[in-house]
């Protein structure tokens, strides 16, 4: 299983027209099959300077591949996230078997 989490500030205030078309869209990646446990996050510690985040599961290194590749992900990319995202941190990771 691999894990994949964006956290993420926007150009944009809270609660602006912006933050909501930008989470709308990023909400609808949920639609790619691949994908599983999607979320959308609210940061709620000061601690750090990410407001939002997005989590998602994936079975296998290929499923996150074809997430990677599939067109409304791509879409996704060119449509909002350069224009929208003003920083963000992307973290992939595998649960770690200690016994």
């Amino acid at each position: 299983m691999i894990n994949h989490s964006v956290f993420f500030k926007l150009k944009f205030p809270k609660g602006s027209s912006e933050e909501k078309i930008f989470l709308n869209a990023a909400s609808k990646l949920s639609t790619i099959s691949v994908v599983k446990n999607f979320l959308v996050l609210d940061e709620t510690s000061p601690k750090n300077e990410y407001e939002y985040g997005l989590k998602m599961e994936f079975e296998s290194q290929e499923a996150y591949d074809a997430y990677n590749d599939h067109p409304h992900h791509s879409l996704f990319l060119k449509m909002y996230w350069d224009d929208y995202v003003d920083k963000f941190l992307e973290i992939d990771y595998k649960v770690i078997d200690l016994q």
